[in-house]
């Protein structure tokens, strides 16, 4: 005879594989509110308990956002690259591994997304702008250190978010997703700005343009060459110090928006 809490876990666990097959496939959309708790109990008759473990299981997979109180409720979050680089994260910081472990990952995929971002036949349709548009932003806001490297971080995820292939999106993605949250971190505790001379971030930023250029051209090869080359130069200003620290990433995720 099955103990209470053995039928108690897998109750649970059999109503979060069902919640969470309906997000996977879209049938609960991103952004929407799970039914409320009363209505749940009636689709799936199990004790509010169950429910609720159910509930907290698929929050700590970071498929729901429970929101508690009068304005109570549970947000669907479809999974993307910021749920892999927290659990990356965990088994990095649990491994002790260095940030610069990371950076040299990134050094290695990151020109392989610019490269695929130069070889896809509409890129001059949907990649191309949307990078243009960032550098421009980057350069309007280059004073500001702060808001130069929020906006030069997200040409590095567009370049990857963009590069077609959705695998290395998501692999590539998590990865930037750890230097992003690094580099968010880096650039709030940093009290002198002088730091990173303006001339230093406007060259940062031409290396950006050549990329771009590169991958308007649809150079492949230059492209890759042009990112790899830059990224050498660009880890020097956050520096890779410290180890992996999955609550950076947390941080980040919960201050970022979500792209769709």
């Amino acid at each position: 005879m099955a103990q209470p809490n053995v039928r108690f876990q897998r109750l649970a666990e059999q109503v979060a594989d069902q919640l969470r097959r309906r997000i996977l496939t879209g049938e609960l959309p991103d952004g929407s509110i799970l039914p409320k708790e009363d209505e749940l109990l009636v689709e799936y008759p199990i004790s509010k308990p169950s429910l609720r473990e159910a509930m907290r299981i698929l929050e700590a997979e970071g498929l729901l956002t429970v929101r508690r109180g009068k304005l109570g409720g549970a947000v669907v979050h479809r999974p993307d690259s910021a749920n892999l680089a927290y659990t990356m994260g965990l088994v990095l910081g649990a491994g002790q591994v260095g940030l610069a472990d990371v950076g040299m990952a990134l050094l290695q995929v990151e020109p392989a997304c610019a490269a695929l971002c130069a070889q896809r036949p509409d890129r001059k349709r949907t990649v191309v702008p949307i990078l243009r548009e960032l550098h421009e932003e980057s350069v309007r806001s280059v004073s500001d250190l702060l808001k130069a490297t929020s906006a030069s971080r997200r040409y590095h995820e567009a370049l990857v978010h963009h590069c077609g292939n959705e695998t290395m999106i998501i692999l590539a993605g998590a990865l930037e997703a750890l230097w992003s949250a690094h580099e968010q971190n880096w650039s709030v505790q940093v009290t002198d700005h002088s730091t990173v001379p303006v001339e230093e971030r406007r060259a940062v930023l031409e290396d950006h343009r050549q990329v771009i250029d590169a991958i308007d051209m649809g150079d492949a090869q230059r492209a890759r060459d042009l990112a790899a080359a830059h990224l050498v130069n660009a880890q020097q200003y956050p520096g890779v110090e410290g180890v992996v620290d999955p609550t950076m990433v947390r941080s980040w995720a919960q201050t970022t928006p979500r792209r769709a």
